[in-house]
């Protein structure tokens, strides 16, 4: 009897010393265990981010300037929904004329490997970087074209610009002050959001 007593004893006092060890005094940690018979399960939760949708923000056009037959400007997007979502990586954007018709574009994504175009922004020319978004939150993208003809080919000539974030998603109509006229088969160069 006695032995069972000191085998006992020395059990609860390895249980009490493994299981201080392995807490931290003054520190409180909360975990929610489920036990059966035979089976304990834990489960964890996690909160996943909502991607961005366009039709939760709204745009305007930031005239910019222009030197040797560049001209550079940017575009703010502003969230004017509840609540938060992420962003990441370059915008998806469609020249329109004045009739609503598709115009020729060819955007160029700003950084690449293939071009060495900076823009005047220092972000702009940063890698893409998943971006958090609140009511009322901005995030821009600048974009950069010629409006010098080559040749004898005419230029866009773009009132509107619409912009998504994954393709075949809604889209933000951006109208800037000006038309935007992009030559060179509608060659844009556009930065990450920033």
């Amino acid at each position: 009897m006695r032995r069972g007593l000191i085998s006992l004893a020395i059990f609860i006092a390895f249980v009490a010393i493994y299981t201080l060890g392995r807490h931290g005094f003054g520190t409180s940690t909360t975990t929610t265990t489920t036990t059966t018979t035979s089976t304990t399960v834990v489960t964890t939760t996690t909160l996943a981010s909502t991607a961005c949708k366009a039709n939760d923000f709204t745009g305007a056009y930031n005239e910019g300037q222009g030197a040797a037959g560049t001209i550079e400007a940017s575009v703010t997007l502003t969230k004017s929904t509840a609540g938060s979502c992420t962003l990441k990586g370059w915008p998806l954007m469609t020249l329109q004329d004045r009739l609503g018709a598709v115009l020729a574009s060819n955007l160029i994504d700003v950084p690449s490997a293939s071009n060495s175009r900076q823009f005047t922004v220092v972000k702009a020319n940063a890698a893409p970087k998943m971006l958090t978004l609140n009511q009322n939150a901005t995030t821009n993208f600048s974009l950069a074209y010629s409006d010098v003809p080559t040749g004898a080919t005419a230029c866009e000539s773009a009132v509107t610009l619409s912009i998504q974030f994954v393709a075949s998603g809604p889209a933000i109509n951006v109208t800037p002050p000006y038309p935007v006229q992009p030559c060179n088969s509608g060659q844009i160069w556009v930065s990450p959001f920033y």
